[in-house]
This record gives structure tokens, sequence and C-alpha cells, in this order.
């Protein structure tokens, strides 16, 4: 190959109509988006608190377990992709190794799952705003409508085209991840109470059933990170820059989350941090952290980045939500319509169903005055959860079978012990949120079981339709996955 075919390989190029656009995202572009689902500022000022409350000195610990296995679990799942090349995420990869009934099942899950994250965020962007906003100019607006404008300026960006909401993210991210780091700073260079103390590899503090509560609260921080794939007709050079950025996704946020939480720790004591986050409270513990540490405009600047971070969160969900749409429209599952793209590459009726869903969704909350919080965030976000750990759980299973089917096809020594592993872990992270529900939801029982159901139903839809497209429309069966497609 040529140096200018090469550097025209490189280049993005105008989407053709019904498809995504090729070349639209290098390894950081892809890495914004992703860590951005995460929204590392709603991860550490929101859900941190709680692993500290909970496991004290050994939070930290919890993160860097989560890491570790989805580290692991990537190690076979991008091996995978370099022989399975269809745009489909989860629902292609599970497709090939496990059948399309299966397949479909995941499918079906992944565009129930995705959704319920992104639409139960909304919720939560409506809190953060309404806060930001009192504080900053003292007026109160009522949460439906911080939700709305929400709506509407995530499916503007998603129609604008990937790459446009990439550099967005990106300055976001940067932003949120700044604040974090001049804190983290500061509290090393002032010290806590205590001085410095490894409460995280002490035996005593993380060998504790509080710990096994916590790597729920840890794993759900990662969020995201898996959707790199899902991106691959959209990236330069996919062989490279999905693993490369699913990687530095990966090893960012499990350092960032496992340094970030030991020094919110060391700024109060091992031994008094979860004292004080009981007596002031989770949601404040961050930002009276950042205000003692910093000043005063180090809070207000935190109430108004995580904003931009929750924000940064719902586009990328978004964009996800979009992608898997498409894919099951390319495969005959839904309307062919929702297939469609704009010259820019954005798949625009896709993602406008997506922001009708939305409205109704939230629409519905607000006519019912449910809360933002209990309600609309966490009975909606929870399923979702729930359901891409499953989804992960799956494609690690998925890697075994299709390497162990196919032998002949290049691979690493260590791509099958590591999917054998993930699988374990990712089955043992399962069982651990099932088993400790309530303390992601604060609901009763009764409602658990609910929120919890959504995920095998999901599934279940998924795998009857399989069925009965198998026996009468078998075109539409043998396409399910992406059938001989190579992207």
């Amino acid at each position: 190959m040529s140096v200018s075919e090469k550097s025209a390989e490189a280049q993005p190029s105008e989407a053709q109509p019904g498809q995504l656009k090729k070349g639209a995202l290098g390894t950081g572009g892809i890495v914004f988006l992703v860590v951005s689902a995460a929204a590392p500022l709603t991860a550490i000022a929101g859900v941190a608190p709680l692993a500290i409350l909970i496991a004290g000195p050994a939070a930290p610990t919890a993160y860097l377990i989560a890491g570790a296995a989805l580290v692991v679990f990537a190690i076979g799942f991008m091996a995978m992709t370099r022989h399975v090349r269809q745009t489909g995420g989860f629902y292609t990869y599970i497709s090939h190794a496990l059948g399309k009934t299966v397949g479909l099942g995941a499918g079906i899950l992944a565009l129930v799952s995705y959704n319920a994250m992104q639409i139960g965020i909304y919720g939560l962007f409506a809190i953060t705003s309404s806060a930001m906003l009192e504080t900053f100019f003292g007026i109160t607006v009522p949460w439906g409508v911080l939700a709305f404008l929400a709506i509407a300026g995530v499916w503007a960006l998603g129609f604008f085209g990937i790459d446009v909401g990439a550099k967005v993210l990106g300055v976001l991210l940067v932003a949120e991840t700044l604040i974090l780091l001049i804190l983290g700073i500061a509290i090393a260079i002032q010290g806590g109470p205590e001085g410095f103390q490894f409460g995280l590899f002490n035996p005593t503090f993380v060998f504790t059933p509080e710990l096994s509560v916590v790597l729920g609260l840890a794993l759900g921080a990662f969020l995201g990170f898996e959707a790199t794939a899902l991106y691959r007709s959209e990236a330069r050079n996919p062989n490279t820059s999905i693993p490369r950025a699913t990687y530095i996704a990966i090893g960012f946020l499990t350092v960032f989350y496992a340094v970030i939480v030991w020094l919110l720790v060391q700024a109060w004591g091992e031994s008094g941090v979860q004292g004080f986050i009981g007596e002031n409270g989770v949601t404040p513990f961050a930002f009276i952290t950042a205000e003692t540490f910093l000043g005063q405009w180090a809070n207000l600047a935190m109430l108004a980045l995580i904003v931009t971070s929750v924000y940064a969160g719902l586009l990328a969900f978004h964009n996800t939500i979009n992608r898997y749409t498409y894919a099951l429209a390319r495969d005959g599952i839904l309307p062919a319509a929702l297939a469609s793209t704009r010259r820019n590459g954005s798949p625009h009726i896709a993602g406008l169903v997506q922001t009708i869903l939305s409205v109704l969704i939230v629409g519905g909350f607000v006519i019912a005055g449910a809360d933002p919080f209990l309600n609309l965030l966490i009975w909606v976000n929870t399923p979702g959860v729930v359901g891409i750990l499953v989804l992960q759980l799956l494609a690690s299973i998925a890697v075994i079978v299709f390497f162990v089917r196919n032998r002949t096809l290049e691979r690493r020594w260590y791509v099958l012990p590591a999917a054998i592993l993930a699988t374990v872990a990712l089955a043992w992270f399962a069982v651990l949120i099932v088993i400790n529900i309530d303390v992601l939801t604060g609901a009763g029982a009764a409602a658990n079981v609910v929120i919890l159901l959504v995920v095998p139903v999901a599934f279940l839809v998924g795998v009857v339709l399989a069925v009965i497209y198998k026996r009468t429309r078998p075109a539409t069966y043998e396409r399910i996955g992406g059938g001989d497609r190579d992207d």
C-alpha cells in the first residue's frame, strides 16, 4: 500500500447512505466516548462516598479489583474483535459464538439496558443542575424542565455526528478530570489528620463482607468502557485503535478511581472518614472535602462540572444506544428506517426515536410526581447496570466458545485462560450485585424483584423473537448478529 493510500485510509470519509461514517474516530476519540459514559466526577462525588462509608479504608481496593477483572475480560474480548468485524457490540459477538437465538436475546437486552442507564441518568442531571442553578443564581426550576432540556441537548449533539460529540466529550472529560486531580494533589500536599496510611492493602479491612458489597458499586463506575467495540466501523485502523482505546480506558479509570478514593480517605483519616461521612452525608462529602482543601471556588467548580459530567455520560450512552439500534435495524429486527444515516454518518432516525422514548418515560415520571433520584434514577438505572453486567458475562463465555470452536484462528496463548478467569469473576460480581441489590436501590423486597426481573424478561423477549423468526422469517433469522457482513 502506498503512502498516499495509507493516508487516505486514515482520514474520515463521507458516510454512504445507510452506513456509519468511516474513519471518524481515532483512539483518543473512542477513549473520550467510553470514559465519558463512566462519568468519573459523578462516580467519585456521587458513588465513592457511599463505598467509603460501607468499606472504609478498603474502598479503593474494590476499584482495583473491579478494574483488574475488566482488564482480564478485555483480553479475550479484544482478541475476538479481530476476527468478528461486524458492527453490533455484544449483540454481534454473542450471536457469532453462542448462536443467533441467544444473540438476539443479548441484542434486545443491550437495547433495554443501555436505554435504562441513559434515561435513568436524566433524573441525576435534573438533581445536579437544580442544585447548581439554586447555588449560582438563587433560582428554582422544576426538575422535569431541566431533564427535558438535557434530552434536547443530547439529541442535538448526537444529530451532528459522532466526531462532533467526541470533541465535546473530550473537553468535558478533561475539565472534570482536572478538578479531581487538583483536589487529589491538594490532599497529597496538605495531608490528613492521620498522615498517609495504606489500609487498602490491610487484610483486616479487605477480607470483609463490606468489601463484597462495595465491589458492585465499584464495577458500576466502569460501565461504558465495553462500547469501544461498538465503534469499530467508525474507527481509524480498528484492529489497533479499538484494543488500544479499551485498555487505555480501563487502565485510566482503575488508577484514577483507586488513587482519588484513597486520597479522599486520607483527607479525613482511615479511622475517622466513615464517621465524617455519617455526620455530613454521602452526597455533600466530596464537595465539603473540595472546599476544605481548596476553598469555596473548588466547591462551586465541582458543582458546575458534575452537571457537565452527567451530561457527558448521557451523550455517550445516547451514541451507544443509537449504534445498537442501527445494528438491529440493519439485520431486519427493527424497522429498516432506524438504520438510516445522514451524510455525516449519524443514525439520526435511531437518535430521534431514542429521544422520543426518553421524553415519554421521563414525562411519565414527571406527571406521576415521582422523585427524580429515588424513582427515575434508581428504579430505571439499576436494571441497566445489572443488564450490562450480564452482557459482559455472556460475552466472556462467547469468547471461550468462539476460540474453542475455531482452534485454527491466531490468538495469544493467554486468551482462553483470561476469558475463563473473567467469566468466573463476572459471575461472582453478578451474584454479589443481586444479593446486595438493596444497597443499590434502597427499595423494598418487592420493588427489587420487579427491578431485577427486567433483565431476564428483556433477554427472553429476544429469544422468543429469534425462535419465531427462525420459523416464519428465516432470511431475517440468518441476518441476526450481522450474518456474514464484514463492516
